[in-house]
């Protein structure tokens, strides 16, 4: 009787809110206490047939070897990449909030979706030996306080049991933002924008890189080169989005 009460008082001295539609929430349509799950099912997980370079969907019959027209013309550093979800609506807001607008607790929910990707589509993961954010400048990290790409991997790889390695792939530039540039100077923007710390603890292992949106792969690929330059055999990514 405890059990039930509880909750229920708690929802009318303190009633929730999502933190997209702003509508209050009744306890049991909410998920993980910070979405309601309206605006969650609004949200469209990638299906496969994937690209088997960047991950994104692609329709079959215009692509006959499963790489996309994109990534045909592009020559990456990374093995291939993954992504739960298409960055647009709901996605595109989540993400905005929770690297500009301080929202933390919407990264256990984001990361959720992508263990749940990893689950229902058996990634090859146990071929990683450890997994790496990408990081963000020092100024960019004094500025937010928190790297969004690190909160996601703390969750997903505490879940699937990969070792994440913290500190050690670093930006030694300090990057234009991705998305105030073109496609074709993001590629520009990236190069010898990384280098690791401990070159040693990567050497000969498969890394899996976790960021939260994948769109050209530039900064992805530019990172992958970096680590392969520090002598890892291999390179996988795993983004929230594409």
């Amino acid at each position: 009787m405890l059990k039930r009460i509880l909750p229920a008082l708690e929802e009318i001295i303190y009633p929730r809110y999502c933190l997209l539609c702003h509508i209050r929430i009744a306890l049991e349509n909410q998920l993980r206490g910070v979405i309601c799950r309206d605006c969650i099912e609004k949200i469209k997980p990638n299906r496969p047939p994937f690209c088997r370079k960047c991950g994104r969907k692609i329709l079959k019959f215009e692509a006959p070897e499963n790489v996309c027209a994109e990534c045909s013309k592009t020559q990456f550093c990374f093995e291939r990449a993954w992504a739960s979800c298409t960055y647009e609506g709901v996605i595109k807001e989540m993400v905005h909030n929770l690297k500009y607008g301080n929202k933390i607790m919407l990264a256990k929910v984001l990361s959720q979706m992508m263990i749940d990707f990893v689950s229902d589509y058996h990634l090859p993961l146990e071929a990683c030996d450890c997994a790496i954010a990408i990081p963000l400048s020092p100024r960019k990290l004094r500025e937010r306080e928190f790297n969004q790409a690190e909160a996601l991997a703390d969750n997903l790889c505490a879940h699937i049991g990969l070792k994440l390695l913290k500190n050690n792939l670093k930006r030694i530039r300090d990057t234009r933002s991705q998305t105030e540039l073109e496609k074709s100077r993001r590629w520009q923007n990236m190069q010898g924008a990384f280098a690791l710390r401990e070159p040693g603890a990567v050497q000969g292992k498969t890394i899996l890189l976790i960021d939260d949106v994948l769109t050209t792969g530039a900064t992805a690929s530019e990172a992958a080169r970096a680590l392969k330059n520090a002598g890892a055999a291999g390179v996988y990514v795993l983004t929230l989005a594409n």
